[in-house]
């Protein structure tokens, strides 16, 4: 009976001593993993991996710039400026033309383009100016979306591109087990799947920041258009009470024909024996 409590101890000693050791491992591995910072996982998706992450910096770089050009770009005095329209106006109503023209060239500006198309057309009546002011205002919103477009456009390849690097390790990690007939276990495929992972999170991390610069310059620039719309039609408003001085002339849709010449009738023969 002694000698059974002896090997019944023995074995609980050896039970504890490979859990102890078990346990070890587990916190070095654990360790392991700790230090594993953000360059070599950055490194870990291989030599393709690094090329797609080097592109999602460019990227990411390319949306820095026009964030920042659109903050400097979309400032309200740089497309409002204060004043210019309350001089246009005092101008236009004292009929000072050369004045208000004078104003808008001083401070150039959205507004002042704008306020610069419709003098041109003073002389033709307000119908004219207030088609004038509608098409500059629609090509300075054009000029004022198009850089912003590209931001939209980052934000839709920047996934795409993450996704390809996903794509292709996960392509390399079956391909591993493909290799070894199976005999790659499921840490070595996990390993390549969160290798793989890294790029989606690099296009993600470029992409919903590029989304949500884009929406709010794009509601930035709505609400500038709409304020310049109504401060030149606002300065520009003393034209309408105006007389119009001419009218353009309408464009023809046939094109002039040339005049046409009547051909003369010939004189007939004279008669040699009748003139005897």
């Amino acid at each position: 009976m002694i000698d059974n409590m002896l090997t019944g101890r023995f074995w609980i000693i050896i039970q504890s001593v490979f859990a102890q050791g078990e346990v070890a491992q587990t916190a070095d591995a654990v360790d392991v993993v700790e230090q594993a910072g953000l360059l070599d996982i950055v490194l870990s998706g291989g030599i393709v991996g690094l090329l797609i992450l080097l592109t999602l910096a460019a990227l990411s770089v390319a949306a820095t710039y026009l964030v920042f050009d659109q903050v400097m770009t979309l400032r309200r005095s740089e497309v409002l400026p204060e004043g210019v329209s309350d001089i246009v106006r005092q101008a236009l109503l004292t009929g000072r033309v050369a004045e208000a023209d004078a104003a808008c060239r001083r401070e150039p500006s959205v507004l002042s383009v704008v306020m610069l198309s419709g003098l041109s057309e003073l002389e033709f009546g307000w119908r004219e100016v207030e088609k004038a002011v509608e098409d500059s205002l629609a090509d300075q919103s054009a000029r004022l979306m198009r850089r912003i477009e590209y931001l939209s456009m980052i934000g839709n390849i920047a996934p795409m591109v993450g996704l390809l690097g996903t794509v292709t390790g996960m392509i390399f990690a079956f391909q591993q087990v493909a290799t070894t007939r199976g005999a790659a276990g499921a840490g070595d495929l996990a390993e390549g799947i969160y290798q793989a992972l890294v790029t989606t999170v690099g296009g993600l991390v470029v992409a919903i920041p590029s989304l949500a610069a884009y929406a709010i310059c794009r509601n930035r620039v709505d609400t500038l258009i709409a304020q310049v719309a109504y401060q030149a039609q606002h300065a520009l408003m003393p034209i309408k009470r105006r007389p119009t001085a001419r009218s353009r002339p309408p464009a023809s849709s046939q094109p002039a024909q040339p005049p046409q010449t009547v051909p003369k009738k010939p004189s007939p023969p004279k008669d040699a024996t009748g003139d005897r």
